[in-house]
């Protein structure tokens, strides 16, 4: 409602009811655009939170991926080491009883030069 300048605690007379009826009709209208724009907004970060989700989910399986064939090369790491350590001792025990009966890494290796033969390390 507007109100008279003269007399401010009276409406003005010049300003019809129709005109303050348009007037509630834009500001419902425009409530009811900024809701639609909200509701669209509201929409579109709802999708691309789906996304992101979807994303996120994809990365989880690679890196569970990615941590299962770490442990299992951790494993056959580990095998492989013991297996090591277990044939340095079947080495050592070959070298000690070849020692016991008489052999000579240095006499081997000349031995087998003046054969011809090349033994490989």
């Amino acid at each position: 409602m507007r109100y008279n300048i003269v007399n401010c605690a009276k409406p003005d007379p010049e300003v019809s009811g129709d005109t303050e009826k348009n007037f509630a009709e834009l500001l419902s209208e425009e409530l009811k655009l900024r809701e639609n724009e909200a509701v669209e907004s509201q929409q579109r970060a709802d999708m691309a939170l789906l996304e992101a989700k979807k994303i996120a989910s994809q990365y989880q399986k690679e890196a569970d991926k990615c941590n299962s064939g770490m442990e299992t090369c951790e494993e056959a790491r580990e095998k492989a080491e013991l297996a090591l350590v277990a044939q340095k001792k079947l080495t050592a025990l070959w070298e000690l009883r070849a020692r016991q009966k008489g052999w000579k890494e240095g006499v081997a290796k000349s031995h087998a030069q003046s054969q011809g033969k090349v033994q490989t390390a």
